[in-house]
């Protein structure tokens, strides 16, 4: 993708530069790593693990997760062999995760806290092959992401396959690293919601709708026990989240504290001292779609407020 610099009405091609190390490459994506991937903490860097120097351990918050990250400056064979084999080590050496976890940011995370079943494993480099970036489609939890740095110190970090995607489902495999990962990793989707709240299909639709009619600088994210909608400027936050019941939805509002909100009608909710699957601090439960009109006015709210 060429990127230009305006000038006096024109536009000037900005240069593209090369990263000549991968610890360059490492660096950057560390010390901005919350910013890149909307929210993964830092654990440590060159976190030796038995056989396996891994680059950077982080956790993502939100998942409940760890995560490897591994920086390539070029092309490289074996690429997802590799990523196969980090894959099983997060899902066999948890307890090791944990206790680096707690060294490192004094903090007391228990096994109960932590989801291994969204575990992934991130490939970060200037430039992949055709094939590993169709490969990056299947369903295994390894995501492939550009860099490139440009002249002026711009910088642009590229998913090759982001959570809203679609991923191809393997063939089921009961053998090796692959039917490892089939068996214990997860991908959620909206279908998974409205299957199990199938009475809730078409309110929640009429609602999305509405939603995604605020802007496009949103994205939908799928978790366990929630579908999420997040800014992809200012704040980047979850600024609704739907849980579903089978006869109603919670719908969490993260971008927007309860005494914040203009609620005419007082049905806003504080949990931010009480137990809840989201980030949110505002809840609203709704049963039927006479409801939406109003509750969207608040959820438009949340929105505003997040991408300030």
């Amino acid at each position: 993708m060429a990127i230009f610099r305006k000038s006096g009405g024109k536009l000037i091609p900005v240069k593209e530069l090369n990263f000549d190390l991968e610890k360059h490459i490492q660096k950057l994506t560390e010390d901005n790593l919350e910013n890149i991937f909307d929210g993964l903490e830092f654990v440590k860097s060159e976190f030796q693990l038995g056989q396996f120097r891994i680059d950077t351990l982080a956790f993502d918050k939100e998942a409940k997760s760890f995560v490897i990250i591994e920086y390539k400056r070029a092309v490289e064979r074996g690429l997802f062999e590799q990523g196969l084999a980090y894959m099983e080590i997060l899902l066999d050496r948890g307890s090791d995760f944990i206790t680096e976890y707690n060294e490192q940011l004094n903090k007391s995370l228990r096994k109960s806290e932590v989801d291994k079943s969204q575990s992934r494993v991130i490939f970060v480099s200037p430039s992949f092959d055709k094939f590993q970036k169709q490969a990056s489609n299947l369903d295994l939890h390894i995501e492939l992401w550009e860099v490139s740095v440009y002249e002026n110190n711009l910088v642009e970090f590229t998913p090759i396959i982001s959570e809203s995607k679609t991923r191809t489902k393997l063939q089921a495999s009961n053998k090796g690293s692959i039917g490892k990962i089939q068996r214990e990793i997860k991908t959620y989707s909206e279908e998974h919601h409205l299957l199990y709240a199938p009475k809730m299909t078409q309110m929640y639709k009429e609602l999305k709708e509405k939603i995604l009619g605020l802007g496009d600088n949103m994205k939908i994210v799928y978790r366990k026990n929630y579908i999420a909608f997040r800014t992809t400027s200012g704040t980047k936050i979850n600024f609704v989240a739907i849980a579903f019941q089978k006869n109603s939805m919670d719908i969490y509002m993260a971008g927007i504290k309860p005494n914040e909100i203009e609620d005419p009608k007082k049905i806003v909710q504080d949990v931010s001292t009480i137990g809840h699957p989201t980030s949110g601090l505002s809840r609203v439960r709704i049963t039927k779609s006479s409801e939406i009109p109003y509750l969207f006015g608040l959820v438009e709210q949340s929105y505003r407020k997040s991408v300030k």
